[in-house]
């Protein structure tokens, strides 16, 4: 019996690092559980199979998708999408929410309307959307943006606010200006969790896809999936969810390794 206090173990200790081959496996194995489980419910009959196909159909149709019918072409425009979107969001994201952390009169001003925009749902400006932009790129994008723009901007104004102030006041009290610290001081201090708040709305723009591809889209992932679902194929609708969850799972690893390539001095400290 452990005493209070004790370390439960090796592999589950309380904040216990694991080692990196450690969470690789164990990353592999909860998706060959998970795939496992879903092959032996099919296999057993317990789910309507039109309905939830095998994974074993869902790879099968993957790869058709893939090698007769054109998905790629579907996916390099599915994420040029979220790509130019995201873009354009962090373009005005990084410096508003900087700027409104940096300075108070700032945010006294703009947090109450950036807070308001939070709360609404991005779909529900589709119709306005449209009637804006009209059925090409321009809603898609838009719908992109305002789904993810908002919750950055205030994601970056907390991470700024939080800066060490012992940090802000030194340099003040060694003759810097407002615009040195911001550059010298801040800028360097948030520069990670900027990094790391652009990494998790990432992924809330990929959630946005396909409700931005149903917009009078004929390419696309979502567009894809919407077809798929007019003639009840499951198995590519799922063969879709796949390939998203691929990409964000991508993206992701990639703004990690990022954020190692660019702030190595931080995995070193934790290490």
């Amino acid at each position: 019996m452990n005493k209070p206090g004790s370390r439960a173990g090796p592999r589950l200790g309380i904040r216990q690092k694991v080692s990196r081959s450690q969470a690789i496996l164990s990353g592999i194995a909860i998706w060959v559980l998970f795939f496992a489980v879903w092959e032996a419910v099919s296999a057993a009959g317990l789910v309507n199979d039109l309905l939830v196909p095998a994974p074993s159909k869902v790879l099968a149709t993957l790869y058709q998708l893939f090698a007769e019918r054109g998905l790629l072409d579907d996916v390099l425009v599915s994420v040029g999408r979220v790509a130019i979107s995201f873009a354009l969001a962090c373009l005005v994201a990084i410096p508003l929410g900087i700027a409104m952390g940096a300075f108070p009169a700032i945010e006294a001003v703009l947090n109450p309307f950036v807070s308001a925009w939070r709360y609404l749902p991005a779909p529900s400006f589709i119709p306005i959307l449209l009637m804006w932009f009209g059925t090409g790129e321009g809603p898609k994008l838009a719908l992109l943006i305002i789904g993810v723009i908002f919750f950055l901007i205030t994601l970056i104004m907390d991470h700024t606010s939080d800066v060490r102030s012992e940090l802000i006041e030194t340099a003040l009290t060694l003759g810097a200006g407002r615009w040195t610290t911001l550059r010298t001081v801040i800028l360097p201090a948030v520069l990670p969790n900027i990094l790391v708040a652009m990494r998790q709305m990432l992924a809330v723009s990929w959630t946005y896809l396909v409700i931005a591809e149903i917009v009078a889209s004929t390419t696309g992932v979502g567009a894809m999936m919407m077809r798929a679902r007019r003639f009840l194929h499951t198995d590519e609708i799922m063969s879709g969810i796949i390939v998203i969850g691929i990409l964000g799972l991508a993206c992701d690893t990639l703004f990690r390794l990022l954020h190692r390539v660019l702030f190595p001095y931080l995995h070193a400290r934790s290490a």
